[in-house]
């Protein structure tokens, strides 16, 4: 007999006869005995293009046609980007061109989508399976199986008897990229050469060093030591087009330590002033930005994919995916006591792939 404290009424003890009691070892899991049984798999229901042959030659009709849309789509789509190319200061033309090869895209992409869903539902094999888990390491067996398990998905799917559907899948598949090529060479002028583009930036021999995104001229007497800057060709921010694409290729990032701490090879000895170096901003490994400098390394981190480049040794790499140092802009001070550049990069700048000709 037990009492409850917070009532002041008795409690009777539970009848221990009726309670099943479950044992165990310590640490083991207890086991329900009414755990509920595995179903199995519902009936099949057969589809309608299993039972008419004439319904599933419809549906094999219905799928290399959509195919076929879908290399219309992609083929449009380019068509669409010659027929109407963007006229700088026309809006209209922007609209135009946005708007044809958006339709293109989306019916090549749609079309292949549906087909393909469409595939799946009314042609291939329509049987549930459970596929066991089983250990990583394969035996000659499993290889075996293996082959087998792609002989039965060519038999199930018809990819090997239904000829229209593969190869008409086949010819979505490779026209559909077809208008993304395109449209990534319109990105450069087509008179022009993008690797030479990339090569050449807005730094030339006197160009002051300006602040960003102010354009404010910098002296050397205003970086002071330990100090970095995000810098830019003094007359940037006047350009009325092309302003972020030379900014892309320009961006430099000025830093200041002293002047003993710096390992130079002979030919760059004239490369710097009193301990302040700039090199380009862009990371050579996919082109993000370097911007976060710890002072007391010297070490420049890229956020992207924590490449490290050491600005004491000529920005060399230290850690990271990036393959080549950041390139190094010479710079020297006026008769004003500005910061100015000697020359133009030496070497290409951004992703070491665009050197490669």
């Amino acid at each position: 007999m037990a009492s409850d404290e917070t009532s002041g009424k008795d409690l009777t003890a539970a009848d221990s006869s009726s309670v099943e009691h479950v044992t165990a070892a310590v640490g083991t899991a207890v086991v329900a005995r009414d755990a509920v049984a595995n179903p199995g798999f519902p009936p099949h229901r057969p589809r309608i293009t299993d039972l008419d042959p004439r319904a599933e030659k419809r549906a094999e009709r219905t799928v290399y046609t959509l195919f076929y849309l879908s290399i219309v789509g992609s083929i449009f789509a380019i068509a669409a980007y010659i027929i109407f190319p963007i006229v700088p200061e026309d809006p209209g033309s922007v609209r135009l061109n946005n708007l044809f090869i958006g339709i293109g895209l989306a019916l090549a992409l749609l079309a292949l989508g549906i087909g393909a869903v469409h595939w799946g539902k009314a042609l291939m094999h329509d049987e549930e399976g459970v596929d066991e888990r089983h250990p990583v390491r394969g035996s000659d067996e499993t290889r075996a199986r293996a082959v087998e398990i792609f002989q039965e998905a060519n038999t199930e799917s018809g990819i090997g008897r239904r000829a229209v559907i593969r190869n008409s899948l086949i010819g979505a598949l490779v026209v559909f990229p077809l208008p993304a090529v395109v449209l990534f060479r319109g990105l450069a002028p087509m008179d022009q050469d993008p690797v030479a583009l990339l090569k050449q930036t807005m730094w030339e021999k006197g160009t002051r060093l300006a602040l960003d995104p102010s354009g404010a001229p910098i002296k050397a007497s205003d970086v002071t030591l330990g100090s970095s800057f995000a810098v830019i060709p003094e007359g940037l921010m006047d350009l009325e087009h092309g302003r972020l694409e030379e900014k892309a290729k320009a961006v430099v990032i000025l830093v200041r330590m002293k002047p003993e701490d710096l390992i130079e090879t002979p030919e760059r000895a004239s490369w710097s002033y009193d301990g302040i170096v700039a090199y380009s901003k862009i990371c050579t490994h996919v082109g993000c930005p370097v911007g976060l400098y710890e002072q007391q390394t010297h070490h420049l981190l890229c956020p992207c994919h924590q490449s490290q480049f050491n600005v004491a040794d000529q920005a060399k790499v230290i850690f990271g995916p990036a393959k080549r140092a950041l390139p190094q802009l010479p710079i020297a001070v006026d008769s004003e006591g500005y910061l100015i550049a000697q020359s133009d990069f030496l070497e290409p700048v951004g992703p070491s792939f665009w050197e490669r000709q």
